[in-house]
């Protein structure tokens, strides 16, 4: 478990942005089986892909017309509850944090991994998400 005081400035990232916090597994079912779409971040404290991932995230809803109906976020090494809840509901992907996934009326309809964020501008995840909102949402 990472300590609150490294992590809390990572979570009010998305939380001030209109994220839920999900912190149980009872939390991660409720939101994600809402009618409509939900986009579901997994936060991460990896500098390598967390410090572009959310910043992509938080520019996509920005810049986008249309976007999902709800926005939550999990976060790794915190909230390992409602992470592996999460998890569940992403296989057949394996873990991954950071990470990214859209949820349709309760179904996985896209998962962005990790290894599709490191390396990536907060610019290019932004193209990708707007383009997943456009398909989806």
């Amino acid at each position: 478990m990472y300590p609150e005081h490294l992590t809390a400035p990572m979570k009010l990232e998305l939380t001030d942005n209109g994220f839920a916090d999900l912190t149980s597994a009872s939390q991660v079912e409720e939101t994600i089986a809402k009618e409509g779409t939900t986009l579901l971040v997994i936060n991460s404290v990896c500098g390598c892909a967390a410090g572009t991932c959310r910043p992509g995230v938080l520019q996509s809803l920005q810049q986008s017309d249309v976007k999902p109906t709800q926005l939550a976020t999990v976060f790794a090494g915190v909230d390992p509850e409602a992470v592996g809840k999460a998890r569940e509901l992403m296989l057949p992907y394996p873990p991954s944090s950071p990470s990214i996934a859209m949820f349709k009326d309760g179904e996985l309809v896209h998962f962005i991994e990790r290894h599709h964020i490191e390396g990536r501008s907060a610019e290019m995840i932004a193209e990708h998400l707007t383009a997943v909102y456009k398909e989806f949402c």
